[in-house]
């Protein structure tokens, strides 16, 4: 059997977005492969998260695009995203939970660019009046990685429903980043 490096890392994300601490051999054993096969292609738990992280970040790019987070009313772009990115949520939440072990390392470009467009997004959105403007749009983005994990955890734990999802992401995010007119 060939070794097909995008279904064994599809595999070890799935095992790790439920289970952070599983070890190696027990991502070998959910990819169908030998721990020395894992071993080979990825030398240990670093080099494997790396991989996942090229994974996710091309995940995001891909959920950004499909979402056309450019086009619209910034509000409906958020909605668009949350939707694209549900798939995603749970590698991200396992990623960014694992950005402790590379710190003081340079971070990945793909972050950056992902950064870049997000509070794009949410800037476009203050300066389109439809976001609050005292909230960075920094912040903003941030928030949004939260909520993405947090949801993804819920669902995982059965805590939420999968079908609810977007609905709780999105409205938590937008009921507290809308801007309210003055009364």
């Amino acid at each position: 059997m060939a070794f097909d490096r995008d279904d064994v890392l599809r595999a070890a994300a799935e095992l790790l977005t439920r289970r952070a601490t599983a070890t190696m051999e027990e991502v070998a054993r959910a990819a169908g492969v030998s721990r020395a096969t894992l071993n080979r292609h990825f030398a240990g738990r670093d080099a494997l998260v790396r991989a996942l992280e090229d994974l996710g970040i091309a995940e995001c790019e891909a959920a950004l695009d499909a979402a056309r987070v450019e086009e619209g009313a910034a509000v409906d772009a958020v909605r668009r995203l949350v939707r694209e990115a549900e798939s995603c949520a749970g590698l991200l939440a396992f990623l960014y939970s694992e950005s402790q072990l590379f710190e003081g390392e340079e971070r990945h470009a793909g972050w950056a660019r992902i950064d870049e467009r997000l509070t794009g997004l949410f800037r476009r959105g203050q300066e389109s009046g439809e976001f609050r403007i005292d909230l960075s749009a920094a912040w903003l983005s941030e928030a949004l990685y939260g909520l993405l994990a947090a949801g993804s955890y819920a669902v995982t734990e059965g805590r939420a429903a999968r079908n609810g999802f977007v609905h709780m992401v999105v409205e938590l995010l937008l009921g507290g980043a809308i801007r309210r007119n003055a009364s």
